[in-house]
């Protein structure tokens, strides 16, 4: 899907139901705007229903201020004008209160970005801007104040969170990378120590390259192919709408038969992803015309190794991550279910998935179908595309019983005889 093509009331309507829509902000908080090429600011209306909001809802404030719409615009409207004004390159605005980013304004502090690859990268500098009553021309100046140093994310102190950008998805990217970063801070602080990465490290992760494929071109799509790529799009919608991972970030790939299977491509956003922008490979080459995930290389390498492995997913759900970014060790033992999908799950290394990918593959068998990166992700592997995506449900599900068990008192776990027991009745 084409996001820039579309108008910019659709573009405001769309990208207002995924924040309303994944508990990002309220029925009446948060307010998005674009400034078109003609100067016109688009803008969300104030009072009424982000959850039902249309395009016939959005208003339009044209350069001397004349409002166009049936409503008026967001409350917020001057400190997006003050945002546009100072600074010529945004061409848009967001700004919403997410639960995670709120408890950091409280505390004025500002999320680590660093316990993650690419975060840096996506977000950016992130400044804070002293408090301002709501809607009012001063507020707009302090935001004004922090982003005319080059910072396109700002937090409120005592509010809410501002991201700017050259158009509304990259805002939206950087607005829910830093959402996520601050929900696995908060998840790992509540079991440990959060560990950051390097700056060495973050530069290793910024000079991961692309793998140089030669191209085919695909002369026929056999039905099993059609199915797969349907079933891993409906899977990969349904994984980002539970907040698996994020919009670019995430990859699924399934096995069609010896040589060949198909992966998810490079940044194309997942929430939206189409059959046809999966990409096949077969026998080491790339459909022609699509670039596949940088980690296209480790799961080839899976593949070959493992026949009994027809899938992998790369995610980053934040309570199975709060135990990737801390020293703590993630224990399958819980709960029957927990300890037949998941088994045992190894934590390796930052950066060996990308450096040293025929070693990671090798870690994978059928007592160890999950690899925990450091820092980075998990990865999961099934018979199915169906299983996989079952497995890293339950690692996500489990983590978040764990996180919270760790509250209210101390973990019991199933025993070693208990253990033998499940593994002798549902042979493992």
């Amino acid at each position: 899907m084409r996001f820039e093509l579309l108008h910019p009331a659709d573009q405001l309507v769309m990208i207002m139901e995924r924040i309303y829509g994944y508990g990002m902000t309220t029925t009446s908080g948060g307010n998005l705007s674009i400034r078109d090429d003609n100067g016109d600011v688009w803008i969300t209306p104030a009072g009424v229903d982000k959850g039902s909001l249309t395009g016939q809802d959005i208003v339009r404030v044209t350069p001397d201020g004349t409002v166009l719409g049936k409503h008026k615009p967001s409350s917020e409207l001057p400190f997006h004008q003050s945002i546009y004004k100072n600074r010529p390159d945004v061409k848009a605005v967001l700004h919403a209160h997410p639960p995670a980013l709120v408890s950091f304004s409280i505390v004025r502090k500002i999320p680590d970005t660093r316990l993650i690859p690419n975060a840096t990268l996506v977000c950016g500098p992130i400044g804070m801007a002293e408090y301002g009553l709501p809607g009012s021309e001063d507020l707009g100046a302090k935001i004004a104040t922090v982003l005319q140093q080059g910072i396109n994310t700002v937090l409120l102190e005592n509010h809410g969170v501002v991201v700017v950008g050259e158009d509304l998805f990259r805002a939206f990217m950087a607005f829910e990378t830093l959402d996520f970063c601050a929900r696995l801070e908060i998840e790992a602080n509540r079991i440990g120590t959060p560990v950051s990465l390097t700056p060495k490290d973050i530069e290793l992760s910024k000079n991961k390259q692309h793998v140089m494929m030669n191209e085919f071109i695909p002369h026929s799509f056999s039905s099993e192919e059609r199915l797969a790529r349907k079933e891993m799009c409906e899977l990969i919608h349904r994984a980002y709408d539970q907040q698996l991972f994020t919009s670019t970030q995430g990859t699924f790939s399934t096995r069609l038969n010896a040589q060949s299977f198909l992966i998810t491509p490079y940044m194309i956003d997942r929430k939206y992803l189409e059959t046809s922008e999966i990409v096949r490979i077969d026998n080491g080459l790339r459909e022609a015309g699509k670039v596949p995930s940088r980690s296209v290389m480790l799961h080839k390498y899976i593949y070959d190794m493992h026949p009994h492995i027809n899938a992998v997913l790369i995610a980053h759900p934040p309570n199975i991550m709060a135990f990737a970014v801390t020293k703590e060790q993630f224990d399958s033992r819980t709960i029957p279910e927990s300890y037949i999908m998941l088994r045992n799950i190894r934590k390796l290394p930052f950066g060996s998935s990308f450096m040293q990918p025929a070693s990671v593959a090798e870690s994978f068998t059928k007592e160890n179908p999950i690899v925990m990166m450091e820092n980075d992700c998990i990865i999961v592997t099934g018979s199915t595309l169906l299983n996989a995506f079952d497995r890293l449900e339950v690692a996500e599900y489990s983590a978040k019983a764990i996180i919270a068990s760790k509250s209210i008192g101390e973990i019991a776990i199933i025993d070693q005889e208990k253990i033998t027991e499940i593994e002798e009745a549902f042979k493992l």
